[in-house]
């Protein structure tokens, strides 16, 4: 298992683990329930997340916090592989209460990085224009604006897309 670098004091960010799977939909739902409501592809891949993400070459994520037995997971992203080095980013959401301590840019920085070692060459996003504070953590990380959805893009409440530009060498 992979282990990533977070930012926020305390946390440890990790590779899927099938202890975390029920977290993986109670964050998320939690996040698309309180500021959208929740579509059947929502459903489909939160609550089976080995058949929609992993088995396709995708990667879920968790930020832990605590340690041994008493660890929990506070937050997850994950990359879905959409085939040709191309991912999207997807399934980001922090627990409430510890929204605004750093938790979603470890993640981003995370998710991004696993993007890199996968030889990925594009990373994208959808997301919703009434999300101002996650547009600006994702533009701090290098997303940029795209004026238009990609093909088979999948859900109702994006009207956001985002291609992350890597930093010149």
């Amino acid at each position: 298992m992979t282990i990533y670098h977070a930012a926020a004091p305390g946390v440890r960010i990790v590779e899927f683990s099938s202890r975390w799977r029920e977290d993986f939909a109670r964050l998320n739902l939690e996040w698309l329930r309180r500021w959208f409501v929740v579509e059947p592809i929502d459903e489909q891949v939160l609550h089976d997340p080995e058949t929609h993400l992993l088995a396709g070459g995708g990667q879920v994520l968790f930020a832990l916090l605590g340690e041994g037995d008493a660890q929990r997971a506070v937050g997850t992203v994950a990359l879905r592989n959409d085939g040709d080095g191309v991912h999207e980013l997807t399934k980001m959401a922090v627990q409430p209460d510890l929204r605004g301590a750093g938790i979603g840019r470890a993640l981003l920085l995370a998710a991004i990085q696993a993007h890199v070692e996968l030889g990925g060459r594009e990373l994208y996003l959808e997301s919703s224009s009434f999300l101002a504070p996650a547009l600006a953590l994702y533009e701090s990380a290098g997303f940029v604006h795209h004026p238009a959805p990609r093909p088979g893009s999948h859900y109702a409440r994006a009207d956001v897309h985002m291609i992350w530009q890597p930093p010149p060498a």
